[in-house]
């Protein structure tokens, strides 16, 4: 078997964190964004009958383009650091 030299699964576990903590912190972002442009809070219980499609729709669009775009970048910056270190010689040894 061959070492890897990313780092190993610690630095998998940090990038994952990161991303779930920024998504954690987009949404709200977003939610706080939705109340003051639209004056309601935003339709996160589908059972609610005040809730519309159109408005459910656009949340879940809204949300999904920017949580995923987030997700993306900070997994893009964390390989694109991994690999600097790599190409540093800053990998860490067993």
């Amino acid at each position: 078997m061959s070492k890897r030299k990313d780092g190993g699964s610690g630095g998998h576990a940090a990038v994952a964190i990161a991303a779930t903590g920024g998504a954690f912190v987009l949404r709200k972002v977003i939610g706080v964004a939705w109340t003051k442009v639209t004056g309601k809070e935003p339709p996160t219980d589908l059972a609610d009958p005040r809730v519309t499609l159109p408005e459910a729709l656009i949340w879940a669009v809204l949300t999904a383009l920017i949580v995923e775009t987030a997700r993306f970048g900070i997994m893009r910056a964390a390989r694109r650091q991994t690999a600097t270190a790599i190409a540093a010689g800053d990998t860490e040894s067993d």
